[in-house]
């Protein structure tokens, strides 16, 4: 029997909602100047879901793109992890869902949370499996964060965008391959900052309720970039010295895309050239855990990951939480 020494990264996905949403949408409804949006976030549209589309469904064709991509028999998938702020209803999970529609019969499958970092927690929990286990994972991080934006609250409405985006890991003997160092962080004195009041079981549904206590909103912006910032560096420099390589190792840094200023302020902390920062904010807005699949998918249809690659994924957000991973490559 061959040895399991890591995984490894071989299929990404994503998907969007068909209607895009400029600035100037959002901007006249808030009665904000042209260009206020781009200026502060550096978003210049993001995607929203029209009626009749799903968390689950926008799950689904980002892990159908994955595996397609992966060229992986559908049978030979063990585990199904979503990562989700969004699920389609709070019972069931939307994981067995996703699972079915992807005819992925030998899988099981789970609903994770961890908000803007769920994704970090899913990949980290997916490769201890397949090293563990030696079966393969698929790992799809998805929201639909238009139905939960106040639109009188500016501080949210002009982030938030829906999107999903997906890998698939696999079993690998090379042991430079998959995540080579990691580390996932949280700060519950701050647990508050951003949140959804309402909903949940601590405040249940009753009758005369203020409908926007079931609409995000987040309590300080400032407060949110300053931990965030600190958070995502902080776990970076743990992560690079986890993996054994110094910043200038890094080929692609892929930070979730909360904001222009936070992820280049993290890469200025960690001395990344801006150059190797994955960008895709401008066109896709911040969708919480799904930015870093998505960005993952994007950069690797411009060019394919390979040997050569090392990247560093980080992320921060509500709860406190966050993380970073370093990630390798093997030759194909």
């Amino acid at each position: 029997m061959t040895q399991v020494r890591s995984s490894q990264l071989i299929g990404f996905g994503h998907s969007v909602p068909r209607r895009r949403v400029e600035n100037a949408e959002i901007e006249m409804s808030l009665g904000l100047e042209p260009g206020w949006i781009e200026s502060r976030t550096g978003i210049r549209a993001r995607h929203w879901a029209e009626e009749g589309e799903t968390l689950s469904g926008l799950a689904t064709s980002a892990g159908a793109m994955a595996l397609d991509d992966a060229g992986i028999d559908r049978s030979k998938i063990a585990l199904t992890l979503l990562a989700t702020s969004t699920p389609d209803h709070l019972l069931p999970p939307s994981s067995p869902l996703l699972a079915h529609r992807l005819k992925l019969a030998n899988s099981g499958a789970i609903d994770l949370g961890g908000a803007c970092s769920g994704f970090l927690y899913a990949l980290t929990l997916a490769d201890g499996f397949v090293r563990t286990q030696g079966r393969s994972v698929l790992v799809v991080a998805a929201n639909i964060l238009s139905r939960r934006i106040n639109p009188a609250e500016r501080a949210s409405s002009v982030l938030f965008a829906d999107a999903a985006g997906a890998v698939v890991l696999s079993p690998s003997t090379v042991p430079d391959a998959g995540v080579l160092g990691v580390d996932l962080a949280a700060d519950g004195s701050a647990y508050d900052l951003i949140s959804i009041a309402a909903g949940g079981s601590n405040r249940p549904f009753a009758p005369g309720m203020n409908a926007a206590d079931f609409l995000m909103t987040m309590r300080n912006g400032r407060e949110v970039f300053s931990r965030a910032v600190e958070m995502m560096t902080e776990s970076s420099t743990r992560a690079l010295d986890r993996a054994g390589i110094i910043a200038r190792d890094i080929t692609r840094f892929v930070p979730h895309q909360a904001n222009t200023r936070i992820f280049s302020a993290v890469s200025e902390k960690l001395g990344l050239c801006a150059s190797k920062t994955v960008s895709t904010i401008e066109d896709y807005g911040n969708s919480s855990a799904a930015t870093i699949p998505l960005s993952l998918s994007i950069a690797n249809r411009a060019r394919r990951f390979d040997a050569n690659d090392r990247l560093l994924l980080a992320a921060a957000g509500a709860g406190m939480t966050g993380g970073a991973v370093v990630l390798g490559f093997q030759r194909h």
